[in-house]
């Protein structure tokens, strides 16, 4: 029928839309990990995602609750990172990535949305991401998430800031 594919290389997407268009198989998505701090889908893999005119479908959009406002004062006790996750651990949030993300939550509520909302629309901003999966636990949650929908332009200026954010 077809074929999804989740974080394979720009070569190994090229390699396997070869294949599956051979075997009348089209792949029409591929799940990769990107957000503001996962950035290696820049690398290739988006050009040709757009190439083979397969879709995208990014995970880890809030680089895993950390571009959220749940950290902003310091590890919540029930949070992923207070617990024994492998996904997020205490040692993974340092004084530097706090310092972006503090900034970065300030260049959000200056654009009058969440940390969270700018950083699925960052994931978004270009046109080349299909949809940013999200992941929640509250209806609240999904309802901030979606309402990135609302501001989903940056100026160059905003990129610019950004990317001298994330140095």
């Amino acid at each position: 029928m077809y074929v999804g594919l989740s974080n394979y290389s720009a070569e190994q997407t090229q390699k396997a839309s070869v294949i599956l268009k051979a075997l009348g198989t089209p792949c029409l998505i591929h799940q990769p990990k990107y957000s503001m701090f996962e950035r290696s889908i820049e690398n290739g893999l988006l050009d040709v995602l757009k190439e083979e005119g397969i879709g995208s479908i990014a995970f880890s959009s809030l680089a895993k609750g950390l571009l959220t406002n749940r950290y902003l004062t310091g590890i919540p006790s029930d949070s992923r990172a207070a617990g024994s996750s492998p996904f997020l651990n205490a040692q993974a949030i340092t004084d530097g990535i706090m310092a972006k993300i503090k900034r970065l939550n300030s260049m959000a509520l200056e654009r009058g949305q969440s940390l969270a909302q700018m950083a699925i629309a960052w994931v978004l901003r270009e046109g080349r991401i299909t949809t940013a999966l999200i992941g929640a636990s509250k209806v609240s949650q999904i309802e901030d998430n979606v309402a990135a929908l609302n501001n989903l332009d940056f100026s160059q200026e905003e990129l610019l800031r950004i990317e001298e954010i994330l140095k």
